[in-house]
């Protein structure tokens, strides 16, 4: 660890900055679920529109993970990030404008595709401004963020609507926070590491040579089109880990709410009691995930055995958890293994979000990130289709669906990412 110290934490403000807008970016999407028994009420809307107008959102989201990729590979993170984080913030503000399904619809969906920038522009951020054994990490800290998003969006939702007294003003005031953000945002990430004028060269040495795999010695250089990614079985294996994965997450961010609303009679202040508990979870998991890989690379093991390991830790834990939440006989009971799910949830995604930088350079990982983010999210919107259906009695068969898409989560990477190192192209 001293070594680390002495070459400065730069890279550290880097991360933490877009982890703070990942927790806005969380309350920006949560408030829809914690405000709808008021919206629902007082426009007349039904569990149907929600259902509608969540899948909205994923549609716009899904298309958009693709887009931003492109879009950061195209304009770089600082100016992705400024792009993204305008729009959603914009778009937030305008849901206080909306008075029935379409308009609801309409501003959801400019949501959606905004909000999508921000995994494909981390995981960029993440591969340019860490070295390997220290991306698990980084991711987690970033992963963090949405955890966090959580755990206070549903108190500052609950309180900002105590106080000024309607959804829309609600709605105006969370979406203010996107602006704020970018103050800082500007003035910090002048470049990337190669030559931002505030790093120290040892910092700046210790990123770029520690991006090296340890096994082969080689840094990723390979760059590949869009074609040739997808012509990648371990790009598949990145692919199909986040189309199973990501609904896991979903079922409680766009569900959650409505679970405790339906199945215990919670209102607003109840479910905002209730529902940041199992992002908690999710936070000690994002930490943990990453902190133990960096140990393992650290202490000799392999990328590929490190990965591997954690994943299918995280993978366990999301198996048994959603099980026994099967049979949970009380909200607490509930509320707590679902902290487990979303702590296997975050040990596992920040790994597989390291991915692409495992195989690929800097200027094709958010191309990847953003294909295994439409992925997923059309993954999400296939759930959000089924959940109405397979919950009219209890909410037990979701939480089943979730076990399975965790086994399938495991067997994506064990199977396709044979070997997870930096690829070279197929006629070298």
């Amino acid at each position: 660890m001293s070594a680390v110290k002495k070459v400065g934490n730069f890279r550290w403000a880097i991360v933490s900055l877009v982890a703070l807008a990942t927790i806005i970016n969380y309350i920006d999407r949560g408030a829809l679920g914690f405000l709808w028994p008021e919206i629902s009420e007082d426009i007349g809307l039904t569990k149907t529109d929600y259902a509608i107008i969540l899948n909205v959102f994923t549609f716009a989201y899904a298309f958009g993970q693709t887009l931003f990729g492109k879009i950061f590979d195209w304009i770089g993170t600082r100016l992705g990030f400024v792009l993204s984080i305008v729009v959603w913030s914009a778009a937030t503000m305008l849901h206080a404008a909306a008075t029935g399904l379409m308009s609801f619809a309409v501003f959801r969906g400019l949501l959606g595709l905004s909000e999508a920038g921000n995994w494909p522009g981390a995981t960029k951020a993440n591969a340019e401004w860490f070295p390997i054994n220290e991306r698990a990490l980084a991711q987690g800290v970033f992963n963090s963020g949405a955890a966090i998003g959580g755990i206070i969006s549903a108190p500052i939702i609950g309180i900002l609507f105590v106080f000024l007294g309607s959804w829309q003003a609600t709605f105006i005031a969370v979406g203010a926070l996107g602006f704020l953000w970018l103050v800082p945002w500007l003035i910090i990430y002048k470049s990337g590491p190669e030559s931002h004028p505030w790093l120290t060269e040892d910092e700046r040495q210790y990123i770029l040579t520690g991006q090296k795999n340890a096994e082969t010695n080689e840094v990723a250089t390979y760059a590949p089109n869009s074609s040739e990614i997808l012509s990648r079985k371990e790009s598949w294996g990145v692919i199909m880990a986040s189309f199973f994965l990501d609904p896991i997450w979903w079922l409680f961010v766009g569900w959650l709410p409505l679970y405790l609303f339906e199945t215990y009679g919670f209102g607003v202040e109840e479910i905002a009691t209730y529902a940041w508990v199992p992002y908690v979870g999710a936070m000690f998991g994002a930490w943990f995930g990453g902190l133990l890989a960096g140990r393992l690379i650290k202490s000799g093991w392999t990328v590929n055995k490190t990965r591997k390991l954690v994943i299918a830790l995280g993978g366990l834990i999301m198996l048994v958890s959603l099980l026994l939440t099967i049979v949970a006989a009380s909200p607490l009971i509930a509320v707590l293994l679902m902290a487990a799910i979303l702590f296997g949830f975050q040990t596992a995604v920040g790994n597989i979000q390291t991915l692409p930088s495992d195989f690929y350079s800097g200027k094709s990982v958010a191309s990847l990130a953003g294909f295994a983010g439409t992925a997923a999210k059309l993954a999400v919107v296939g759930l959000n289709f089924l959940i109405p259906v397979i919950t009219v009695n209890s909410y037990a068969p979701a939480f089943a669906v979730g076990a399975g898409l965790a086994i399938m989560t495991v067997l994506s990477v064990l199977i396709l990412c044979t070997d997870i190192k930096p690829l070279k192209p197929k006629n070298s």
